[in-house]
């Protein structure tokens, strides 16, 4: 599994961005779901990163849910959803 990268998908409207870690079953669902959705998305597996780049990215994600717990989704760089919604990311989403 990558630390971090892209998912393409034909749903590229919105900026998504998905925190995570490897060994969550919450977060592997929210990902399928994103993935079985068809929506583009970055992803950070934030147990997999190292040294400054963890910390620069568990800062991002306390910006958005003080608790930095997962998964967090942010969209549009507006609105973050925290934990397994999947009735949430679609609203959010438009789809």
């Amino acid at each position: 599994m990558e630390p971090k990268g892209r998912v393409v998908g034909p749903h590229n409207e919105h900026t998504v961005i998905f925190y995570g870690l490897s060994t969550c079953i919450w977060c592997r669902k929210a990902r399928q779901h994103l993935e079985a959705l068809g929506v583009s998305f970055d992803y950070y597996y934030v147990d997999l990163l190292q040294g400054a780049e963890r910390e620069r990215i568990v800062e991002q994600v306390r910006c958005w849910n003080p608790s930095v717990s997962f998964p967090t989704l942010v969209v549009d760089d507006r609105r973050a959803i925290i934990g397994f919604r999947p009735e949430e990311i679609q609203e959010a989403l438009d789809l």
